[in-house]
């Protein structure tokens, strides 16, 4: 069914020099295409005209305390009457009366659309060179992989989504990195998302924006690997386990020459520190997924849905203690050698080929142990 009443959004504080624009510019739309809507202005605490322009050239203000773009976009969403919901900023730098793209792809069946400034077209001096050129796609391409989108623009303020989808999201973030969770959230609850061309004008505002280069992009990267934490956590446990396994099982045995460098026993205690790095990264990967998907983020598969299958208490007891034990074993092998020396010096190239495994596994062991304990509690108050 077409779309027949839209509610338009637009996030203020203390806009006072373009609030009006774009809000006649967001009627222009919605008589363009014969909609039944209305413009809602979610201000944040404006200390200038913002609220009184507003009311004058007829949106409806809605007055958000807590503070943060994210915060001020959620209540205005809330507080909308229609289905479909389009918003963007209110310093003129999108225009809504260039959003025919967006009510299209709601025609098409679309429950969420971005928009996409590289697509659309970027005015001279509308995007500051880091931004363009650095943040944004960075951003975008870890977004991407993350959550398996296909978005090339995950910073763009400009976008639409269905009343009854965005409650089902259950946003968190109060900031400028609501614009990532956004994302995330969809795509993780499998939303039909899609991006179309969004042209970036020349904010209207003669003061600088609410933007900041480095801690708002700092949020959105943090939240991109807390959301997604195979970045964070599971690529790091695969390097640590592969370089600390492929050197640690040659070195046990002898050492390695390659070239004028020497590998020996320093380079196999390393593999072993390597190795237990891994296993931690993998038990915070595990946890914190399993708490995503108790949540609804994440959807219970992969790696972590296989262990919350195959590991209970008593399986990781009996292997921990297995390891522990042999640990033990290397250890007595060691100081049965120390007895054969009467208690004198050891070969510290040989002994130390015993001590560090030894030591290794009843690491290993006791870690194990103490981390099926742990997801058996977990998992018995779900």
């Amino acid at each position: 069914m077409p779309v027949q009443s839209l509610s338009i959004v637009i996030p203020c504080l203390n806009e006072a020099e373009t609030i009006g624009h774009c809000i006649s510019d967001a009627q222009k739309l919605l008589s363009g295409f014969s909609l039944e809507g209305e413009v809602i202005v979610a201000d944040n605490g404006s200390s200038d005209d913002s609220t009184a322009i507003a009311k004058g050239a007829g949106a409806i203000v809605v007055e958000v305390k807590e503070r943060g773009y994210g915060a001020t976009l959620h209540q205005g969403i809330l507080q909308a009457k229609n289905e479909y919901i389009l918003f963007a900023d209110g310093d003129e730098s999108y225009r809504f009366s260039e959003g025919a793209p967006f009510i299209h792809a709601f025609n098409q069946g679309y429950e969420i659309i971005i928009g996409n400034r590289y697509q659309g077209g970027i005015e001279k001096g509308a995007m500051p060179f880091l931004h363009r050129y650095l943040g944004t796609p960075i951003l975008s391409g870890m977004g991407k992989k993350s959550f398996h989108v296909d978005l090339g623009d995950f910073n763009c303020g400009m976008r639409g989504i269905k009343k009854s989808i965005y409650i089902k999201l259950g946003m968190k973030s109060a900031g400028m990195e609501w614009a990532t969770e956004f994302i995330a959230r969809a795509a993780y609850k499998k939303c039909r998302i899609t991006e179309v061309p969004v042209r970036l004008h020349r904010d209207g505002r003669p003061r600088k924006p609410h933007l900041k280069t480095w801690s708002d992009g700092w949020k959105h990267l943090k939240l991109i690997l807390l959301l997604s934490p195979r970045w964070l956590l599971l690529y790091p446990a695969f390097f640590f386990f592969f370089a600390g396994s492929l050197l640690g099982v040659s070195l046990t045995f002898n050492e390695i020459i390659i070239s004028h460098i020497v590998l020996d026993i320093h380079t196999l205690y390393f593999c072993s520190v390597f190795l237990i790095i891994s296993l931690t990264f993998l038990e915070f990967y595990y946890m914190v997924n399993y708490y995503g998907m108790s949540l609804g983020i994440y959807p219970s598969k992969g790696i972590t849905a296989w262990i919350s299958r195959n590991l209970n208490f008593e399986k990781g007891l009996l292997a921990g203690v297995l390891l522990f034990l042999t640990g033990i074993g290397f250890s007595a092998a060691a100081v049965f050698r120390w007895y054969r020396l009467s208690f004198q010096n050891l070969d510290p190239q040989e002994i130390f080929r015993i001590i560090i495994p030894g030591g290794f596994c009843m690491i290993v062991g006791l870690q194990l142990v103490v981390f099926s304990f742990f997801l058996t509690m977990i998992k018995s108050n779900h």
